[in-house]
């Protein structure tokens, strides 16, 4: 049976969502910071958090998110899955980051894209 364009479309939407929500989960980050991260409102955030709302595929929202996870996924990697370890180099500061904590460099979109190439440089070496 082929699966219509729309299903597909959802079951993706579903996946980065949560994706997105086990990320946030991992680092701790609150609705707050997921706002500032993939550009949504704030009440969305929290409707996201809480399994409400699914991330619409194709606007800036999704690529954010898609960055966000793959930041996620670089990171992991690096630290051996180890989100304490994670959490700590995400809290502190980087001179990569101009001094500033990767946890709030990444609330810029060019902090997060940033984010992205450091780590995916980073683990190039390893």
């Amino acid at each position: 049976m082929v699966q219509s364009v729309q299903a597909r479309n959802t079951d993706r939407s579903r996946v980065l969502t949560q994706a997105v929500h086990e990320v946030a989960r991992r680092f701790g980050f609150g609705s707050t910071d997921l706002k500032n991260i993939i550009g949504i409102s704030q009440p969305t955030a929290s409707r996201l958090l809480n399994g409400k709302y699914s991330l619409n595929e194709g606007g800036k929202e999704w690529e954010l998110s898609a960055l966000f996870v793959r930041m996620y996924r670089s990171l992991s990697s690096m630290v051996g899955g180890d989100d304490e370890l994670a959490k700590i180099w995400l809290n502190t500061p980087n001179r990569s980051f101009g001094g500033q904590h990767p946890s709030e460099a990444i609330k810029r979109i060019e902090g997060l894209i940033h984010a992205c190439e450091y780590l995916d440089a980073y683990r190039a070496r390893i």
